[in-house]
């Protein structure tokens, strides 16, 4: 392990042409990074300024935008760092570092919908006991579970994975994610093992949770009012529209890199970014455009009323 942490540095492999198209990579690369940070951070500042957003639902919405946040700047200063430099490189301390942040912060997405779908069932399913099941001390511990249990769950993949011998040193990936077990000399049981215990406790177990909630609600409200059927559809398409996408994008990340599928360098390139643009880019515009509130609010933030 000392060796490891002491002289090894790895390189990204998976750029294409990055000398050819660094400045493109760059500014590309700077505006999206931008974009998010400005658009996360105006629905996080929306909902801290107004008073009548500080409710459950609201407030881990704010929890999941700032968890984008966090997301996006696990990887992106470091990409940025390295398309204009002469070689795409990291240690390997910084590498285990990236990868251990950057799959907390992807499971504790998931772990802030099952929250946010609990919340909905409760406020829609059981309207009259909402106040009393969803007191402060509650959404305080859903809002600290969902980044506690992953931090402490992917130690026990820490402690494994760095007792790993390196014999690769080039990473086929622009950051360090999954592909990063296709350096080590020796493929681990163990590791293995305890990556797909935490695919399933992370990740499959909150989107069943989730799946089974929306699904619980959708039965109850089919049945009641069409006002309730609007207020059911308005609040929780947003957050299974956040999903699908988010689900499919992991998901690839996950099975294709671990499967270490044959496929050509651009596409892969292409995949990866995909999954560090998209999402924290279209969450704060999923929820800004479709939330009635945050969107009434936001429009008077871009577009002030004028005064007679």
């Amino acid at each position: 392990m000392g060796e490891n942490f002491n002289v090894t540095y790895i390189t990204f492999g998976g750029y294409v042409e990055v000398e050819k198209y660094k400045y493109a990579y760059f500014v590309v690369i700077f505006v999206t990074y931008i974009l998010i940070m400005c658009s996360n951070s105006t629905i996080i500042c929306l909902i801290c300024i107004h008073q009548n957003l500080h409710e459950p639902m609201y407030i881990f919405i704010a929890a999941l935008l700032v968890n984008s946040v966090l997301y996006s700047t696990v990887v992106y200063p470091k990409l940025l760092i390295d398309v204009l430099s002469e070689k795409q490189v990291i240690s390997y301390s910084a590498c285990l570092f990236q990868y251990f942040m950057f799959y907390v912060f992807v499971t504790s997405e998931f772990l802030l919908l099952a929250a946010m779908a609990y919340d909905r069932y409760v406020s829609i399913c059981k309207p009259l006991q909402y106040p009393t099941i969803m007191r402060k001390t509650t959404v305080t511990v859903l809002l600290v579970l969902p980044w506690l249990i992953p931090v402490c769950e992917f130690l026990f993949a820490w402690i494994l994975i760095v007792r790993q011998r390196v014999c690769k040193f080039t990473l086929p990936s622009i950051f360090c994610n999954n592909s990063i077990h296709r350096l080590y000399c020796v493929k681990s049981r163990a590791i293995t093992i305890c990556g797909i215990v935490l695919f399933t406790n992370l990740t499959v177990c909150p989107v069943v949770f989730i799946l089974f909630t929306y699904i619980r609600i959708f039965i109850i409200t089919y049945r009641s009012s069409p006002e309730v059927r609007k207020k059911a559809a308005q609040t929780c398409l947003p957050h299974l529209l956040v999903l699908v996408c988010f689900s499919l994008l992991l998901t690839y990340n996950v099975v294709i890199v671990r499967l270490e599928a044959d496929m050509p360098k651009t596409v892969f390139l292409i995949m990866t970014l995909q999954l560090v643009f998209y999402h924290p880019l279209f969450n704060p515009i999923i929820y800004g455009l479709k939330m009635t509130e945050i969107y009434r609010h936001l429009k008077n933030l871009l577009c002030p009323p004028k005064l007679n």
